[in-house]
């Protein structure tokens, strides 16, 4: 791959409120002593933020009270207050007709006056600062990111959109999966996702008992009839039970008994039913009866069918639409195949640019949710590197003005370069108001609130950013970035475009997107379906005709919910291929892993490697191993030998003796020299269950290694 920017996640905040007179503050509830005060309000840590030209900075505020051992379900939290019936839950004022913002967890509400402060910047939505990271009362899942006229009031339309994204996308906000039961079988994460990412996944999802057809799609609330169709074959859910809809009917549809609507419907549609029938019935409505080879219908095709199904509440398939003009019920099993592909790799070595380069090339838009969030990480990276850059000013600040300390001393006090000491300025020194914003800027970066800042950041510090750029103080520093190992070798692709980027109106393209650090959520993993282009002339890729009508979906686990045994690996049993992921240029860094010991980046891909392809559910799997950012190997090994990482102590290329500079092709042996240490040891593990199995079956036979592919 081309781009060498990071993979690390991270979720994007909703801005402090933002006064009137232009001053950011997530302002503290006010707490009295008195008995008439609501205590429901007591915040946990929280943090404010001043106008840089007042010098106040960051500071944290802590609530020893705050205790974390609450319920989980918010409607069983207690709420203590002494207002009348139908007032305010912070200042007891107001009546049941006066307009308030409720709490999506404990169903606290709030007035006007107090929405911003019992809620503070909305990370999570419309909850109390008191209930970030609990879970939802389920009653208001059906409001989620639906805003309120009283929030339209109170906010402007950016920090509106943004507030009810974080509401729908915020992991504590999510659906548990294992209170949604089909079939009798809990669902997991990973069927979770599945289930809500498909075609035509189930409406308005809630906790509760429910059973699926998967031949035809049906779907319904256990005991109760069908209410829709959703889409067939996914791998959620246990064997459906006869008795699922708690019909009556004496007849069987792919082994549930149907009630008596469904009954009436089949008749109405010309089957026969009669003497207690089993039929089998696809998904396109074609059916057979048990133990037949003849398969009639579709009955969906029948208008007269759906009109009836109408009159009777009962569910039809809903239209997919087909740009090729051909009747999907047409389509064999084997068209509709979807092939599925696990995409994982050590921490940064780069899944997520893949995975946002495939949704690029493959013309899989970003919604427009995501691409707002998107637009807040690029601008709090923005800032982010900023502040690196000016802690570097500070250390460069005062290595002059030591350098200047120590010539005074050497040439003595009555030195020309008394003055300079006096000053006590240098290239480096800013003027007083952008050193109060880059102190203020630092200060937020160190305490780690720099995404709480967002998005009324981007409007209230834009001119600062302006004018920070101009500054020959700022460039004197940008000019020795390369000395400033915390800053990212992306940062420089955004900071050339630092003032474009810090504007309210800035909207980010394809490229910025695919070079931005953390825009990937790092909730889990994510997911996008895409096909091969369907005209002929672009149907070849690499020289192989792919089939216009393959569906594919890339299912990218971000590493941090790999972990050491890597758990989720399991709910992944359905996978076609794995495709892994190394960063070339690993060899000479670390990292410190699940146990606090510090381990070299590659040597640690080796060992998630193990233990993705020796997992026992991705056994008889294929793998395809990619190495990627190659183009910046080279330039590294210029830098640092590749025998730095003990896994390549072997490693020795012959180098001209005419020129010792290292070339090209002395990186594309070492390109190659890494994929065959990988292919080698793939051989190895593969021989040691092998061996292992034979071991314990008494038995032995040849295993054959397939090669790895590689890419750059």
């Amino acid at each position: 791959m081309d781009s060498p920017h990071s993979d690390t996640t991270g979720s994007v905040l909703s801005s402090p409120s933002v006064s009137s007179s232009g001053v950011f503050s997530q302002k503290r509830a006010d707490i009295h002593n008195n008995e008439t005060t609501t205590r429901h309000v007591k915040r946990p840590s929280a943090v404010t933020f001043r106008d840089p030209e007042s010098c106040d900075m960051v500071q944290g505020e802590s609530n020893s009270n705050y205790s974390e051992t609450q319920s989980m379900h918010a409607a069983e939290q207690s709420i203590e207050r002494n207002g009348k019936k139908g007032s305010c839950y912070r200042c007891l004022e107001g009546n049941q007709f006066t307009e308030k913002e409720i709490c999506i967890v404990c169903n606290a509400k709030y007035c006007c006056k107090c929405v911003l402060r019992a809620m503070g910047s909305m990370p999570e939505g419309r909850k109390c600062v008191t209930c970030i990271g609990k879970k939802i009362n389920e009653s208001r899942r059906a409001s989620l990111g639906k805003c309120s006229r009283l929030l339209k009031q109170l906010l402007n339309e950016l920090e509106v959109k943004q507030a009810m994204s974080s509401e729908k996308t915020c992991k504590a906000n999510q659906l548990p999966p294992q209170l949604v039961l089909i079939n009798g079988e809990p669902l997991n994460q990973y069927k979770l996702h599945v289930l809500q990412t498909c075609q035509n996944p189930p409406k308005k999802l809630k906790p509760g008992r429910y059973w699926y057809d998967k031949v035809s799609g049906f779907w319904g609330k256990e005991g109760d009839g069908p209410c829709l169709i959703i889409t067939a074959q996914l791998n959620v859910g246990g064997r459906i039970k006869a008795k699922a809809s708690n019909g009556n009917a004496k007849v069987l549809v792919n082994d549930r008994e149907i009630t008596r609507k469904e009954l009436w419907m089949l008749q109405f549609a010309g089957v026969n039913c009669e003497g207690k029938p089993s039929f089998w019935l696809s998904a396109d409505g074609s059916y057979q009866e048990e133990g037949q080879k003849n398969e009639k219908g579709p009955i969906w095709k029948k208008t007269r069918i759906k009109l009836f199904c109408a009159l009777l509440s009962l569910p039809v398939p809903p239209n997919v639409a087909n740009p090729a003009g051909e009747d999907v019920s047409q389509r064999t099993l084997e068209q509709q195949v979807l092939l599925k592909l696990l995409l994982v790799g050590y921490q940064k070595s780069g899944t997520s640019t893949i995975y946002k380069q495939a949704k690029i090339l493959y013309n899989v838009p970003f919604s427009e949710d995501e691409r707002q969030n998107i637009k807040l990480k690029i601008q709090c990276n923005l800032y982010g590197y900023l502040a690196i850059l000016l802690e570097g000013r500070e250390r460069f600040e005062e290595e002059v003005l030591l350098e200047n300390r120590k010539l005074q001393f050497a040439d003595g006090p009555g030195s020309s370069g008394g003055a300079s000491q006096i000053d006590g300025k240098t290239k480096y020194s800013l003027s007083p108001r952008l050193k109060a914003f880059s102190e203020w800027l630092v200060q937020v970066m160190v305490s780690g609130n720099l995404e709480v800042i967002f998005p009324a950041a981007t409007r209230e510090y834009a001119p600062f950013i302006q004018k920070l750029w101009n500054d020959a103080a700022f460039q004197a520093t940008y000019n020795r970035r390369h000395e400033l190992q915390m800053l990212p070798r992306i940062a420089t692709y955004f900071l050339e475009r630092a003032v474009e980027i810090s504007r309210t109106d800035y909207e980010p393209s394809d490229m910025d997107i695919l070079y931005a650090e953390g825009t990937q959520s790092s909730n889990g993993l994510s997911s996008m379906e895409f096909s091969f282009p369907t005209r002929e002339r672009e149907s070849f890729i690499d020289g192989y005709q792919h089939d216009p009508l393959a569906r594919y979906q890339l299912i990218r686990l971000h590493p941090s919910s790999l972990g050491a045994s890597c758990k989720w690996v399991g709910m992944f049993e359905d996978i076609n291929m794995v495709l892994f992921c190394v960063s070339l240029t690993d060899y000479d860094e670390f990292w410190l892993d699940s146990n606090g010991v510090l381990i070299n980046k590659m040597v640690a891909s080796k060992q998630l490697f193990e233990t993705i392809v020796s997992h026992p559910t991705l056994e008889q799997k294929d793998f395809l191993l990619i190495l990627n950012k190659a183009d910046l190997l080279l330039e590294k090994m210029e830098e640092v030998p590749l025998t730095r990482c003990e896994w390549f102590h072997d490693f020795n290329p012959v180098i001209s003796h005419h020129n010792n500079n290292l070339t090209a092709s002395v990186a594309q042996r070492a390109f190659h020299y890494i994929a065959v240490k990988f292919k080698r040891y793939a051989r190895e593990i593969l021989k040691w269950d092998h061996n292992e199995n034979s071991f314990i079956n008494n038995e032995f036979s040849t295993t054959t290694v397939t090669e790895a592919s590689t890419t750059s």
